[in-house]
């Protein structure tokens, strides 16, 4: 196994490229995983003290999906070659031949450093610095460098998707306290269980091309445990925010729930042998829940907020 960068195999990219239209360019930005970005960048925002005019707000969110963007066509661009060998990917625009390596690099770097730009002159130079780190810390610290070279590649790169929240809270207030910080730790602890239960069914594909991803190097058994072991880590840190008086009555009641059952879903995986089966269900529920209680943890927070701006609780 290769412990050093991956090699881009142009041919496998098909240089010369049909023409692509707009929908490989939205494809490059990975639309899916935007949708989970915007709406914890969103969340953020709305869940923060004070309030932030209309526009001002939209600018932030918009820079936010910009950012995570082109982040992601960054990560398209440099991984062509990886992702021409795998089945979960090789239907990408460049690897299928509907788009130039040239062109996603030069539109994913414009929409990075557009996103920035107008982030800072739009709303504020500190919630551009977090969102530019942000940029930086997916494209490079985790694509480039940890990625092909530790299992440890998703604990550290979690850091890359729990920005979005921070960010937001950053637009609204213009300082970084304790509350961001949780948001930011929650999607941080997340991440792992989430993206090890997808690997644990797609392992063949990484391994084929050689990224250490934690199935591949550690073995199935190690990996199970390890998102059992996040999974009971994660449900005091998503309780976090009723703790440090962020969040009230209404977010404890769901986040206990929530977490509550992702642990239920989690244990299976936890325990389960090698050997039971190939359907793989335990973990493809846990993956498909994880999504779901992510977007129903941010959803509550907001919620409980505004509940309380309006005096009902």
């Amino acid at each position: 196994m290769s412990t050093g960068a991956p090699t881009l195999d142009e041919s496998m990219t098909q240089p010369q490229a049909l023409p692509a239209d707009w929908r490989d360019f939205v494809a490059l930005t990975k639309p899916r995983v935007m949708t989970l970005v915007v709406f914890t960048g969103l969340c953020g925002l709305l869940a923060a003290p004070g309030t932030i005019h209309p526009i001002i707000g939209f600018t932030a969110i918009l820079c936010i999906a910009l950012g995570a963007g082109g982040a992601a066509a960054i990560n398209q661009w440099y991984e062509a070659g990886i992702d021409a060998q795998m089945k979960r990917t090789a239907n990408r625009p460049i690897p299928a031949g509907r788009m130039d390596r040239e062109n996603a690099r030069d539109f994913a770097i414009a929409l990075s450093g557009g996103s920035v730009v107008v982030m800072g002159l739009g709303v504020g130079w500190l919630a551009a610095v977090l969102l530019a780190v942000s940029i930086f810390y997916y494209a490079v610290v985790y694509t480039m460098w940890l990625k092909p070279r530790t299992p440890q590649n998703i604990v550290v790169g979690g850091g890359a998707g729990a920005f979005p929240p921070l960010i937001g809270w950053v637009a609204v207030t213009g300082d970084v306290t304790l509350m961001p910080v949780v948001l930011f730790a929650i999607i941080f602890m997340w991440t792992p269980p989430h993206f090890w239960a997808l690997a644990l069914f797609v392992k063949t594909d990484y391994a084929r091309v050689g990224i250490p991803m934690m199935p591949v190097v550690k073995g199935e058994a190690s990996t199970r445990r390890q998102i059992l072991i996040y999974a009971l880590l994660l449900a005091p840190v998503a309780l976090a925010p009723w703790f440090v008086g962020g969040a009230g009555a209404v977010y404890a009641v769901a986040a206990a729930a929530l977490s509550a059952a992702f642990i239920a879903l989690a244990v299976p995986v936890g325990l389960r042998r090698a050997g039971e089966g190939d359907a793989m269900r335990p973990e493809k529920r846990l993956f498909g829940f994880s999504v779901l209680y992510l977007f129903a943890l941010f959803g509550a927070l907001v919620a409980d907020r505004l509940l309380a701006n309006a005096g009902v609780i």
